[in-house]
């Protein structure tokens, strides 16, 4: 079957997408066939303002439609309190179920030597730039990357940094702390309920200790 030249191009865009393959790009493809047009226009228009409409949070690196982000701008949230994040999708985790009130660091992704991802690829500078620029402000970081091997290398190699910089007196009193039980070994903080959040915040630990 020969397949129009449009069609097989989403397909092929389709297919690029993490976790859809090439039978699911197919049905996604025909079924966009069928809708109206202004549907189609809806969607196309979303697409592009994806990007157009969206910047990085120039404190914790969150997708936002402002900088700085509502949460790093709200007088509302404790700023001494620091939750580090691998991605922005992390956050609507912690914020659904409306108990964290301190404010993220978003890292965008996790070391990954087999990936070739390493400390310099993911934003760790950044978050150690505002520990340094705030010593007096910043209280506690809770290192909330994923209970998997690469998030447990990516806590690890943050606490160490932090480690490095509370060699400055005034950073010394600063608490560095791990999501304790209720996150499974392996699981993502993505797909963790409200409950399991609240009980691994709550029952979290000086790393280290």
């Amino acid at each position: 079957m020969q397949i129009p030249k449009p069609v097989k191009n989403l397909i092929e865009s389709f297919e690029k997408l993490p976790g859809i393959g090439p039978k699911t790009a197919q049905r996604l493809t025909f079924y966009l066939l069928h809708v109206p047009q202004g549907m189609l226009e809806e969607f196309a228009k979303a697409l592009m303002n994806l990007k157009k409409s969206t910047v990085i949070c120039s404190i914790c690196a969150n997708v936002s439609e402002t900088d700085p982000c509502h949460i790093c701008s709200s007088q509302n949230r404790d700023h001494g309190l620091i939750c580090v994040v691998e991605q922005p999708l992390d956050i609507l985790a912690f914020e659904r179920g409306g108990r964290y009130q301190g404010v993220y660091h978003v890292l965008h992704g996790a070391i990954s030597p087999l990936s070739n991802i390493g400390p310099d690829e993911i934003k760790i500078a950044e978050l150690l730039r505002r520990i340094k620029q705030s010593p007096e402000k910043i209280k506690e970081v809770i290192l909330a990357t994923n209970s998997n091997m690469e998030g447990e290398a990516t806590a690890m190699y943050i606490a160490k940094e932090i480690k490095e910089l509370m060699k400055d007196p005034k950073i010394r009193g600063l608490r560095v702390s791990r999501l304790a039980h209720g996150l499974p070994i392996g699981g993502d903080v993505e797909y963790a309920d409200e409950m399991t959040l609240q009980r691994a915040l709550e029952g979290r630990r000086e790393y280290g200790a």
